[in-house]
């Protein structure tokens, strides 16, 4: 094998699987090695498969080996450069060029982020969007029966398709928190994801109900673009913060890092730019005592690549993870026949060359694309809010 590979085509596969579209990626190389990639944009799959036959265009015959500086052109190339679409896109492109690198030189990918620094990824479980109350409660019981040190919930309201108001399920919500904490003790991390559905003032609320020591984590309870107001509900409260799902580049996560504004980083290697930019990311959380917490909501690609991420760093926490039982249906084996498996409630990492993930290309073939749309959610005055 020699070390120069040309790319000859980039195949982007906007495909529905279980309950959502996944937006893959297939890079072919003139050596018959391929690598696989996955966009986290969801939602918007059409916009990042456009931006990736932009890309594809100058891509072609590029030397797929050189990673970082393909990660460059492919943002450094336009006026209008990043954004959640294109760095979608990139993330998808630089994911399979790690895949396709690692199977060339014989090597999982992880040996390409520096080595290994654990053989297993320990992973953080849901109690489900629909279980409130007692319910939750009780699913957390479940969860920790099986192994879960850390879990997370989600507010009361969080399953409804039409009307959510931040003030109704604060309180709510909070009840259930501080009755959870008592159910299950004081060795489980227990955390709890707001989905960007609250104002700092609704957050602050909320936190001023919960008893002390209840949360080891807040998810989001904010939206992101302004740094300065998660700073101003940074000194309302001493909840730990796990923020940046949906953060597309170090830049964004730059001013959480250096403010000492979150303590948990949900980067999405997805959405962030791939592991090119990930790894940056972690190195600079590192330096500011920030511990990786990924994102991992779709698809078996994004598992693996996070998985090897994981591997690679210091600093990392959790990964989140489905339990099986949920049968969502995003990890279907016969699109994924070779797929990270949870063994317990670690993933081992894998030895594999590249991800160590097969995708069954015709089966995608075969499966449509479906438009699907979040729920659009107002007040009970008519006015939007977030979802």
């Amino acid at each position: 094998m020699t070390t120069k590979m040309k790319i000859t085509a980039i195949k982007p596969y906007p495909v529905w699987v279980g309950t959502r579209n996944q937006m893959l990626v297939k890079v072919e190389t003139d050596q018959g090695i391929s690598g696989w990639g996955e966009s986290g944009l969801s939602g918007r799959e059409k916009a990042v498969a456009g931006a990736i036959e932009h890309y594809r265009e100058f891509l072609v015959g590029r030397d797929a080996m050189q990673i970082g500086r393909i990660w460059q052109e492919l943002y450094r190339s336009q006026y209008f450069e990043g954004g959640r679409v294109l760095q979608a896109a990139i993330s998808a492109i630089d994911i399979a060029l790690h895949d396709i690198k690692g199977q060339a030189l014989g090597v999982p990918v992880y040996e390409l982020l520096g080595g290994k620094q654990r053989d297993r990824i320990p992973t953080f479980a849901s109690t489900g969007d629909e279980a409130e109350g007692d319910v939750a409660i009780e699913r957390a019981r479940e969860l920790r029966a099986q192994g879960w040190q850390a879990i997370r919930f989600f507010p009361a309201g969080q399953s409804s398709k039409d009307i959510f108001e931040p003030r109704e399920s604060i309180g709510a919500t909070a009840a259930m928190l501080n009755k959870a904490r008592e159910a299950l003790g004081d060795d489980v991390v227990l955390g709890i994801d707001y989905h960007h559905r609250l104002s700092v003032a609704e957050t602050a609320s909320f936190c001023n109900k919960l008893g002390r020591g209840v949360l080891d984590f807040l998810e989001e309870p904010i939206r992101d673009e302004t740094p300065e107001a998660y700073e101003s509900l940074r000194r309302m409260t001493d909840i730990p913060f796990a923020i940046g799902e949906e953060f597309a580049s170090k830049w964004q996560f730059l001013p959480y890092i250096e403010r000492g504004i979150h303590q948990f980083n949900r980067l999405d290697v997805c959405n962030v730019g791939g592991l090119t930019e990930a790894m940056k990311v972690a190195g600079w959380s590192e330096a500011h005592y920030v511990d990786l917490m990924p994102h991992n909501p779709l698809g078996p690609v994004c598992t693996a690549a996070t998985v090897h991420l994981g591997a690679a760093v210091p600093n990392f926490a959790w990964l989140e993870t489905r339990v099986p039982e949920r049968k969502l249906g995003f990890d279907n084996s016969e699109f994924f026949p070779v797929q990270p498996r949870l063994d317990g409630t670690h993933y081992p990492v894998s030895n594999l060359p590249g991800l160590g993930v097969e995708v069954n290309e015709a089966a995608i073939k075969a499966q449509s694309f479906r438009f699907w749309e979040a729920p659009h959610l107002t007040r009970r005055d008519g006015s939007v809010t977030n979802w």
